[in-house]
């Protein structure tokens, strides 16, 4: 697995802690969908989960996330254009968005990067690395 990370945005110290977190993993595949939530969920967390981009940014607008664990190569609406969208607007924009991908070239995270990522996880991943890179924001 690789992460790289942008220490510039999803600074956690700033969000407040009175409410669960909320998680939205968008990904089409079922089974890796299934993997993300189990890596992250403590129990204490609500989870959103999307199969394309269009229904994950409906699910941001309507819930705003704290974390997004985001899918690039899904149906209709890319994760970058998601993560775009989703960097547009004020109401999600503080998220912590980590792109997920078998995209693993280095131009690739560069672009997941300038697209307003705060991280980027090739497939495939580890569980227990996913967490760690997350777990600061939950």
């Amino acid at each position: 697995m690789s992460v790289v990370s942008d220490p510039g945005r999803g600074s956690p110290g700033t969000r407040e802690r009175s409410r669960r977190s909320r998680v939205l993993i968008a990904e089409d595949d079922e089974s890796l969908r299934t993997l993300l939530r189990l890596s992250v969920d403590n129990g204490e967390l609500d989870i959103d989960e999307a199969v394309d981009g269009e229904t994950a940014l409906e699910l941001a607008r309507r819930n705003p996330p704290d974390v997004v664990l985001l899918d690039w190569m899904m149906p209709g609406v890319s994760g970058l254009d998601v993560c775009r969208t989703l960097r547009a607007d004020a109401r999600t924009a503080a998220a912590l968005i980590v792109i997920v991908t078998a995209r693993s070239g280095a131009g690739d995270r560069d672009a997941a990067l300038a697209a307003g990522a705060d991280q980027y996880v090739a497939k495939p991943f580890s569980p227990v690395e996913l967490l760690e890179a997350v777990r600061h924001v939950l």
